[in-house]
């Protein structure tokens, strides 16, 4: 991948975090005051990461063309309970491909769209805030649109969880999302998704606030 193109891409998710604010969840405004519910981490976490494994899923190192798909981008904040930023903290997300099928060997056969990178990492920054620049989720059989989140930290344990998508009809039928029976908790793990051409023609932006227990040395 050239110079340029590798410009372009980092300019594309500076750009966004003047958009972060407008997008954010309607659930920021209790921040620090809902824990982010765990759920499942399912069957297709890698079994390898990717070796380009950054924090744009969208175009892949050595590839011609980018992902097919609509293209997301997603900000977000880690904090505590008192709303308290957790910098230096991972977080990895994986998803499905605009077909639905995850880059593992044991959904579909391993014919996941190869321009799609299926998992991302990045390290929280000092206001532990973190972006990813990947496609909208998308459902497949069984599972209304989401992404999967992995938090880990130095002080708190590790959380998986994951993200929904605001006004998806399955969100009422899907069977993790329901387990969550706070209702608070709930909408905490349901994001919407505007219009961001400002930062990208045709793409999405979200906020996903997540929210870790009290410091394990406080």
């Amino acid at each position: 991948m050239s110079n340029n193109s590798l410009i372009s891409r980092r300019s594309l998710l500076l750009a966004g975090t003047s958009l972060a604010a407008t997008v954010a969840c309607p659930s920021l405004a209790g921040t620090g005051k809902i824990r982010t519910p765990r759920q499942s981490e399912g069957p297709f976490y890698p079994e390898h990461l990717p070796l380009d494994a950054d924090n744009d899923l969208v175009e892949v190192a050595g590839r011609p063309g980018p992902a097919k798909g609509t293209v997301l981008h997603l900000f977000g904040r880690v904090t505590d309970e008192r709303g308290r930023p957790v910098p230096d903290t991972r977080v990895e997300i994986w998803q499905c491909d605009a077909m639905g099928r995850y880059h593992h060997r044991l959904d579909a056969g391993n014919a996941a769209d190869p321009n799609f990178q299926g998992y991302g990492l990045m390290e929280t920054e000092k206001s532990g805030e973190f972006r990813f620049r990947t496609i909208r989720p998308v459902h497949y059989p069984g599972r209304t649109p989401h992404i999967h989140f992995k938090v880990r930290s130095w002080d708190f344990d590790d959380l998986t969880t994951q993200m929904y998508v605001a006004g998806e009809p399955a969100n009422e039928r899907d069977f993790l999302l329901n387990r969550v029976r706070d209702p608070r908790a709930r909408a905490s793990l349901i994001v919407p998704l505007l219009s961001a051409d400002e930062i990208e023609e045709g793409a999405l932006a979200g906020n996903f606030h997540i929210v870790l227990g009290e410091n394990a040395f406080s």
